[in-house]
């Protein structure tokens, strides 16, 4: 039997995006001088054409000249810094940019977005295989781009299989090349994947090795058995379009330590967890029921912090609970100290920076609002004074309590 090659890995990467209803191209049939040409130069990564034509699609009241100045917001570097690039980036993409324009009457402040995230087929979906960039004389060929309105947000690197001395860890360190002789590829990359086809690993662009990751479920009902390729499992699993803009939108983060930039992605576990919980939680808070969400169990090291805040970031923006209020319940201070940490990292998902509760009666006007916030507190902060009983602090539904391990020290409260 025939040994796979690359090429036979990057062909079943192309037909496994066709079955998720993407267009493929080689790059060869949109580079520069070709007839259907769709980059004036080999420096450039952002497809001018498919982006202007989807942002005037997606926003249809926005004149052209304010199009055009979201695209030069978009491609112009704000900072020499790469990493910062991609956070400015990522706010654009899923936040909108900022632009003004004059109509007859007075100036109009609006926005324009990048991605229609609630009808994925607004959107323009490509994959390009053997894209060529050359920059600063460097002349990189990244395997397969994976762009949305003409944005290239993923990248993918594969390494062939019949190759014993091609690892995936090799496929790692040339994109870590890429980085540095391509740099102008990255500012707008939210995805990267390596992959031999049978193993696969994704990962963000600020991730060490030890933080690209196997993505094991397509659906998220059950885990993908042995034999199925993982790039396939991976590819399905991530890049179905729904799912894709789900995981842009609600499931990246960037924590930021002094001049440290880390970007974060949710793993499958954390992923299809939230959103089983957002679903119980728009049911459990209805008018007809029971107020019980229930519990997502994680074992040590699995990312609970980080799958607390992408559930608040998400459940923040979801209609159907019309603006929540968030507490964010753990039964010690250094607990509460550190979830507050994690949460505090996350405001840009969250929208709003979080507030711990100083004392009981801190807490009480903290939950005293008519909507909105996301507060911490400890449990002992509930127990009511000697004699006294707790008064009620709201009777709105759309209160959501999250419990970091706090069932601990319910067990001695009476009542």
């Amino acid at each position: 039997m025939a040994k796979l090659t690359e090429g036979d890995v990057e062909a079943a990467t192309l037909e496994w995006f066709e079955q998720l209803n993407y267009t493929t191209f080689h790059a060869s049939e949109i580079a520069p001088d070709e007839p259907n040409a769709e980059r004036q130069d080999f420096a450039d990564v952002v497809l001018l054409p498919r982006l202007r034509s989807s942002l005037e699609l997606i926003n249809p009241q926005i004149p052209a000249d304010a199009i055009e100045e979201a695209i030069r917001k978009i491609t112009r570097s704000e900072t020499p810094s790469l990493f910062e690039n991609n956070r400015c980036f990522h706010k654009l993409l899923t936040n909108g940019v900022n632009v003004e324009y004059q109509t007859s009457e007075r100036i109009v402040y609006d926005q324009v977005k990048l991605i229609d995230f609630t009808n994925p087929d607004n959107n323009d979906w490509l994959v390009v295989n053997q894209f060529t960039v050359i920059e600063n004389k460097k002349d990189r060929r990244p395997d397969v781009v994976v762009f949305i309105n003409g944005l290239p947000l993923g990248v993918i690197e594969l390494k062939n299989p019949g190759d014993e001395n091609a690892t995936i860890k090799g496929a790692f360190k040339q994109l870590q090349t890429y980085k540095q002789d391509i740099p102008t590829l990255f500012p707008y990359n939210e995805i990267l994947v390596v992959s031999d086809g049978t193993e696969a690993r994704v990962g963000t662009l600020t991730g060490d090795w030890e933080w690209f990751m196997p993505w094991r479920t397509i659906e998220g009902d059950d885990i993908a058995p042995k034999k199925t390729a993982e790039l396939e499992v991976l590819i399905k699993g991530i890049f179905e379009k729904n799912r894709f803009l789900d995981l842009l939108k609600h499931f990246i983060v960037f924590e930021i330590d002094g001049s440290d930039i880390t970007k974060k992605m949710a793993g499958y576990h954390q992923f299809h967890a939230v959103n089983k919980a957002i679903e119980r939680t728009v049911t459990a808070t209805s008018p007809s029921g029971d107020k019980k969400v229930g519990v997502v169990w994680h074992t040590q090291g699995s990312g609970k912090s980080l799958t607390m805040a992408f559930y608040a970031g998400k459940i923040i923006q979801n209609p159907a609970m019309a603006n929540p209020t968030l507490v964010i319940l753990t039964d010690r201070n250094d607990l509460d100290e550190q979830l507050f940490t994690t949460f505090a990292d996350c405001s840009d998902l969250l929208r709003q920076n979080p507030v711990q509760a100083e004392d009981r009666e801190h807490l009480q006007e903290l939950l005293q609002v008519l909507s909105g916030g996301v507060v911490f507190t400890t449990i002992q902060k509930f127990a009511p004074e000697p004699r006294q009983q707790y008064p009620e602090l709201s009777p709105r539904r759309n209160i959501v309590v999250i419990a970091d391990e706090a069932h601990r020290s319910q067990y001695g409260i009476e009542g």
